[in-house]
């Protein structure tokens, strides 16, 4: 058996539907290159009571082994919560990226989020478009399902009741 068919068949199996109305789908099955696909789903962040995001539709980033990624339209989110920060990075397959802070009257969440200004041209269509850390800020949903950060700090992925894993990011995951 693959990695993942366990967690998948427990689920009900490729296609079966999940409680949250979606199709289930592996991680395992998801490319290498990564694909974006767009969902017409309502993607929210709040934080310290403060909506951050809400959005009608998102771009979903899926890959081997990780929990989509969801990216949102600039048009979507409240931009004066954000602070841009210093840190910047390189994905292979999608560029440079850049990072932001939230900012509530509560205080600061550094680097909740990461944009990609100027991706490849494989990803031009989440060009400015943001995507947050479910680990760091108080809510994430898709739709009216509470996401599930991914576990560890490095990956930004969603865990939603229809993806199933195992998820890479977790402790002994480094290596897959």
């Amino acid at each position: 058996m693959a990695r993942g068919d366990e967690e998948l068949q427990a689920a009900g199996g490729h296609g079966a539907i999940a409680p949250n109305g979606k199709p289930v789908e592996s991680v395992w099955h998801f490319p290498r290159p990564p694909k974006l696909e767009l969902v017409d789903w309502r993607v929210r962040v709040i934080h310290d009571g403060s909506v951050i995001v809400d959005a009608p539709s998102a771009w979903r980033v899926l890959e081997t082994s990780q929990a989509p990624a969801y990216y949102v339209g600039s048009e979507f989110v409240d931009l004066d919560r954000l602070e841009h920060a210093d840190r910047g990075s390189l994905c292979e397959w999608k560029g440079v990226a850049r990072y932001a802070d939230v900012v509530t009257e509560s205080g600061r969440v550094a680097e909740a989020c990461w944009t990609y200004p100027e991706p490849t041209p494989r990803f031009a269509d989440i060009a400015d478009h943001w995507a947050f850390y479910a680990q760091r800020v108080d809510e994430c949903w898709v739709d009216d399902e509470r996401v599930v950060p991914n576990e560890g700090s490095f990956y930004g992925g969603w865990v939603t009741a229809n993806v199933t894993g195992p998820f890479k990011g977790g402790a002994g995951t480094l290596t897959w």
